[in-house]
């Protein structure tokens, strides 16, 4: 399950605020169900995954509270911009997936969503436990500290 996803380069909507504000267990690809309109829609790159988060029903999992406008070229046959959309995930990641969530503190994130090398529309998604306060200040002076080694680095 800790497959590494590697998006090429297409990338249509990144979360940047996940990481700020989770630890990041694992990462997974998976499919993404979508209309021929919000394929479009993507490809015009306006989606948006901030808020958006992903849970299991009935043994699938799917992508709740994801944004994708609708199809300005299209006359008739326009999607709902916030509806829930199915993961393509096999039985045996689902149920990895579920396991990780029913503990306490974990949820699954979407980081990305992007085109792979054949056009089809994929979802990064991350286990994730929160992050308290004090971690995150951590984590930026971490980050911070990173930042400064480099320029002295640089500087010699």
């Amino acid at each position: 399950m800790a497959k590494k996803t590697d998006p090429d380069g297409n990338i249509v909507a990144r979360n940047r605020r996940a990481r700020h504000d989770y630890f990041i267990e694992e990462t997974l690809e998976a499919g993404l169900v979508l209309l021929g309109t919000e394929v479009k829609s993507l490809r015009g790159g306006r989606a948006s995954i901030e808020e958006s988060y992903a849970a299991e029903k009935d043994g699938e999992i799917f992508l709740l509270n994801t944004y994708i406008p609708e199809y300005s070229s299209a006359s008739i046959g326009q999607h709902e911009t916030r509806r829930p959309r199915k993961a393509l995930l096999r039985k045996r990641e689902v149920r990895k997936l579920a396991d990780a969530v029913s503990r306490e503190g974990r949820t699954i994130v979407p980081l990305a969503i992007y085109f792979n090398k054949r056009g089809l529309a994929k979802v990064e998604l991350g286990v994730a436990t929160g992050k308290r306060k004090y971690d995150k200040r951590q984590s930026a002076k971490a980050h911070d500290w990173k930042r400064d080694q480099a320029r002295i680095m640089r500087g010699r």
